[in-house]
């Protein structure tokens, strides 16, 4: 069996995304938001290691995929209150 550098984490652990990311779901839109904000300064700065950049960016696709879930659900709520009733 061949081992995958980019499918472990650190420790040489396997990588896990759906269970190191699970505190993202109880996150409201604003506090993922602003996290994922942060995240995004990091990276920009280039300071952090190869390892670090991965992690960052790996947690900031699931902020951004949480702060859409946010904002279509919104817009589906705003949608059903301003559609016009059916004349049936």
């Amino acid at each position: 069996m061949t081992s995958d550098p980019a499918a472990t984490g650190p420790d040489d652990e396997p990588a896990d995304s759906a269970d190191e990311f699970a505190d993202i779901a109880e996150l409201g839109y604003e506090q993922a938001r602003d996290e994922l904000a942060s995240i995004v300064a990091q990276l920009e700065t280039g300071a952090a290691t190869l390892e670090e950049s991965m992690r960052l960016w790996e947690r900031g696709e699931a902020l951004a995929a949480h702060c859409q879930q946010w904002l279509d659900g919104a817009q589906q709520k705003i949608d059903a209150m301003t559609q016009e009733p059916d004349d049936a």
